[in-house]
């Protein structure tokens, strides 16, 4: 008597019949497990997942319900890092949540505001995975790349605010990092300085194409930065103002700074003041991002416009694209500079740089 053959599903090719023969179970429990049911018990909740990953098996909820008209929403989350302590009410956060809400509006999208640990970016695909949205847009890559990778590998209908890096399978859209770099660099050497400190970590991808733009203006010029001048600081208010005390005490020679954002440049300015240093008298100062308050404050400050409006249309463009089962390339957003008067140095310290050079 010959066995009857056992059907082996090839990988990625997995239905949920499948799944349900392997696990024993019916097949609708198997769509109730794999959206997360509280009414499937937590080991077969388990057993079933673990039989979809093996099986390559993952259920493509966003683009069913965007067929059958189930589901108009798309998330958008904030990573939180909690050793930063960066807040959602940050003026550059509001600012891109704004235009985001206002494109999904303009598209007839209703908006699903969230944050996630920034170290556990896989858990951005959950709102996805349960079919509460049909896609995400993440503000942010932080410090974790690979997860972001994987969750395109899972293909989770995925845009995200950041930058464009290598071995990249996620579609980014994001300002011009470098460029605007270069940008704010060129003008504070134009100004005359020549003492010129970075204020931002480098470890983040966004802040790291920024400190590029700062080295490549300095090589455009012949210049060398001194390294003691670059202050990898996050973006907490009591760090940056300890690590200003530590460098206006130093004696460490200091004509301008490009801070990584406006609020960074901000709390620079403050601790500038509080050592009795004028700006831009003593010392210039340019930041990143243009928010809202930067033409208000005293003095207006010299700063690298992002285009917010631009970005949240392009991001819910991209995802909208992939959903419509396009694959779509990262998207690099020009940057500009906006002179105001943190940054106009004396024109006798001008023209003494131009004699020097």
């Amino acid at each position: 008597m010959t066995s009857k053959p056992q059907h082996n599903p090839a990988p990625g090719r997995a239905q949920m019949a499948d799944i349900a023969r392997l696990a024993g179970v019916a097949v609708s429990t198997v769509s109730r497990a794999l959206a997360g049911s509280p009414l499937v018990n937590e080991k077969t909740r388990a057993r079933v997942a673990e039989l979809a990953a093996s099986l390559n098996y993952s259920v493509n909820v966003g683009a069913q319900n965007l067929r059958l008209k189930q589901s108009n929403t798309i998330a958008v989350i904030v990573p939180h890092e909690a050793s930063t302590g960066q807040s959602l009410s940050d003026p550059f956060f509001l600012s891109l949540i704004g235009s985001i809400a206002d494109a999904c509006t303009a598209q007839g999208f209703d908006m699903l505001l969230s944050r996630v640990d920034a170290e556990h970016l896989d858990r951005a695909g959950r709102p996805y995975q349960t079919g509460r949205a049909m896609g995400i847009i993440l503000i942010g890559q932080w410090h974790h790349h690979d997860q972001l990778n994987e969750l395109a590998m899972r293909r989770v209908p995925l845009v995200v605010w950041g930058a464009k890096l290598p071995q990249q399978l996620y579609c980014t859209v994001g300002s011009d990092n470098l460029e605007g770099g270069r940008l704010a660099v060129e003008h504070l050497l134009a100004q005359g300085a020549r003492h010129i400190a970075f204020l931002g970590d480098p470890s983040l991808p966004e802040i790291s194409q920024r400190h590029e733009g700062y080295l490549l203006a300095h090589e455009r010029r012949g210049l060398k930065p001194d390294p003691a001048l670059c202050r990898p600081v996050p973006f907490i208010s009591a760090a940056i103002d300890a690590d200003m005390d530590a460098l206006l005490q130093s004696g460490q020679a200091l004509d301008a700074i490009f801070a990584s954002s406006d609020l960074v440049a901000m709390t620079a300015i403050s601790a500038l003041r509080r050592h009795g240093l004028r700006v831009p008298e003593d010392v210039a100062v340019v930041g990143y991002d243009d928010i809202a308050l930067a033409v208000h404050y005293q003095p207006p400050l010299t700063t690298i416009r992002q285009p917010i409006v631009a970005a949240g249309e392009a991001l819910v463009q991209a995802l909208m694209a992939q959903l419509g089962g396009e694959r779509v390339l990262p998207i690099e957003l020009p940057t500009e500079l906006v002179q105001r008067q943190t940054s106009r140095l004396p024109t006798k310290l001008k023209a003494a740089s131009k004699t020097a050079a």
